[in-house]
């Protein structure tokens, strides 16, 4: 077979993908990783990753490579850096492409050149293989970065979730603690999140006092009992329109909105 056109003598470097995949199982993050079934590390962790095919791009090889290694599945993963350390793979010179992403944490499985895939929990993490000690830590780096411009983390709740369960989120992420009321202040007003209740009216008759609602209440767990004020007829001499729903959803139009308005910062 003849020469190609345009190809050159001198050496090429390979290239690779990494995933740094972080899931959440409501109270920390975790990381998946593989068991190397290989040399060089073999039986060391690493990140999910491999050589990229001539007919594929990076993100067509990170997904490819993080079905095969784990069983996971993601359509949705961020490049944020690029690696290219000259000995940083003892078998060539490598380059590679890093991805991150936020996946619910599910069962993962190892194939192909993996013994087994892992949730591990961020601190309890293990001694990584090659450089990926370094990949992870930069990959954490870049999500606290875009938590204050993406709306990152609502895709590890439920479609529906309470202020709280999002805090936990926030804190896992950010690893600091927030206050309580003024976490959820700040959140309400950033107007990307809306109550997924309806509103309810109440009735309050004129000898009849309104019992307070705390904001540990009106923004609890789901299973915490919320104070409520006794209602009377419609006939009532006063009446008092009260939104009290614990459930809250992400409002992806009002984010984009503010997306298109160079508009949306959320500082804590």
């Amino acid at each position: 077979m003849g020469r190609q056109r345009y190809t050159y003598d001198y050496p090429h470097p390979a290239v690779t993908t990494d995933c740094v995949v972080f899931g959440f199982d409501g109270h920390e993050m975790k990381i998946l990783l593989i068991e190397r079934g290989i040399e060089p590390y073999k039986g060391m962790w690493a990140l999910p990753g491999g050589f990229i095919r001539m007919d594929e791009t990076a993100e067509q090889c990170a997904q490819r490579e993080l079905q095969e290694e784990t069983g996971l599945n993601l359509s949705l993963l961020k490049q944020f850096m690029t690696f290219s350390e000259v000995n940083r793979d003892p078998r060539e010179r490598v380059i590679s492409i890093a991805f991150y992403a936020l996946a619910r944490k599910s069962d993962v499985k190892g194939g192909d050149d993996a013994a087994q895939a892992r949730w591990f929990a961020l601190n309890e993490a293990p001694r990584l293989a090659f450089d990926h000690d370094y990949i992870l830590r930069k990959a954490m780096e870049k999500l606290r970065e875009d938590i204050h411009f993406e709306p990152i983390g609502f895709d590890l709740l439920d479609s529906e979730f309470t202020m709280s369960e999002l805090q936990r989120l926030y804190e896992a992420i950010l690893g600091i603690q927030f206050d309580r009321r003024n976490f959820h202040k700040k959140m309400l007003q950033t107007g990307i999140i809306e109550e997924a209740d309806e509103d309810e009216t109440v009735f309050f008759g004129k000898n009849r006092e309104m019992r307070s609602m705390s904001i540990d209440a009106l923004f609890g767990d789901k299973d915490e009992e919320m104070p409520r004020p006794c209602p009377t007829s419609p006939d009532s001499n006063s009446r008092t329109t009260r939104r009290w729903g614990t459930k809250f959803r992400f409002n992806k139009r009002r984010y984009d909105k503010f997306k298109e308005d160079n508009n949306f910062r959320l500082e804590f």
